[in-house]
């Protein structure tokens, strides 16, 4: 097992741009979808997703607040195939303007094109309550 640290995973998340939300549907079925990352956080155990609230990922959370996050970073050209890390979490949805300010970043106007007047906006915070990762040979769970 290596010893990896919270600032070590945060550290490689800046490098990448999308993760894969899951989520459980109300018939049990597992559904997943690309969120942005937007590489611009320092990772303590938070992240946070815009969405719409007409979106299945809403009432999917609604039903169940469990998620799970999953991550891929970059290899190297020596052929190492690069970090994967996998987080479960619950998770909450968010309706407060302010919320959404503070975590806004430009690049979201492509998909919000009124930004955060946009019409059901909505904000998903996924708090960290396992993370595991595998880096090459390495693997291990960070201490959340």
């Amino acid at each position: 097992m290596a010893d990896k640290s919270l600032d070590d995973i945060s550290e490689a998340m800046r490098d990448i741009d999308f993760c894969m939300l899951s989520t459980r549907t109300d018939g049990g079925a597992i559904a997943a979808r690309p969120m942005s990352n937007n590489r611009e956080v320092d990772y303590a155990g938070d992240s946070y997703f815009f969405t719409c609230d007409d979106a299945r990922t809403v009432s999917d959370i609604e039903s169940n607040p469990k998620v799970g996050l999953s991550y891929q970073g970059k290899g190297s050209i020596l052929g190492k195939p690069g970090i994967f890390i996998a987080i479960e979490a619950k998770a909450d949805l968010i309706k407060d303007k302010h919320e959404f300010e503070k975590h806004w970043t430009d690049g979201l106007d492509r998909w919000f094109e009124q930004g955060v007047d946009t019409p059901g906006l909505t904000l998903i915070h996924a708090k960290a309550e396992r993370i595991h990762y595998w880096d090459g040979g390495e693997e291990g769970e960070v201490k959340i």
